[in-house]
């Protein structure tokens, strides 16, 4: 039996209303299929919880997750604060592991947001994978059921971002249990 993949999905976004949940719903979905796949949720719009036992909480998440996707909207042309203030709430938990990127927004699509996002997780260590998805115009991109409106066009795209992510998560997952990668950062 081959050992299951954890891939922690974070949420990007806590604005009232945030168009962050039909796009994080719709990974979901993708990853649902996948029988060797472990699916925890990060989501700092998570109320339940205190902002201090937010932090151990989202700490633990990070350490037990083998990879990440990042769903996060562009807002004036950068990530939302929120979504800085989780990444930054822990360090050494985010080495040698791959993550990808869903971003959304209008013209650009959240690139501008992903491109700053790929330097701050650079510094951590973290390896951000090639393919990703970028809504433009997210709204007009899905019905009023959340399902997408280019359904196959995408599945196809966020198969190949998963690929890659399960890839370099095999390959780093190895690595971790045969060096300690804290021996290697310096």
């Amino acid at each position: 039996m081959t050992e299951k993949l954890t891939i922690a999905v974070i949420y990007g976004s806590v604005r009232e209303g945030r168009f962050c949940d039909t796009v994080a719903n719709w990974v979901l979905s993708q990853l649902e299929p996948e029988a060797d796949i472990v699916t925890v949720l990060i989501d700092p719009a998570d109320r339940r919880v205190s902002a201090g036992a937010a932090q151990v909480a989202y700490k633990e998440m990070i350490e037990r997750a083998d990879a990440f996707i990042v769903v996060t909207p562009e807002y004036n042309h950068g990530y939302p604060a929120a979504l800085k203030e989780l990444i930054d709430s822990c360090y050494q938990p985010w080495h040698a592991k791959p993550l990808g990127f869903v971003s959304y927004g209008g013209i650009s699509g959240g690139l501008r947001a992903v491109e700053q996002l790929r330097q701050v997780f650079a510094e951590l260590h973290v390896v951000t994978v090639r393919d990703g998805i970028s809504l433009a115009y997210a709204g007009s991109q899905f019905d009023e059921n959340g399902t997408p409106r280019d359904a196959e066009r995408l599945a196809v795209r966020f198969g190949l971002m998963l690929r890659q992510i399960r890839w370099w998560a095999a390959a780093l997952k190895t690595a971790r249990k045969d060096r300690d990668y804290r021996n290697v950062t310096g």
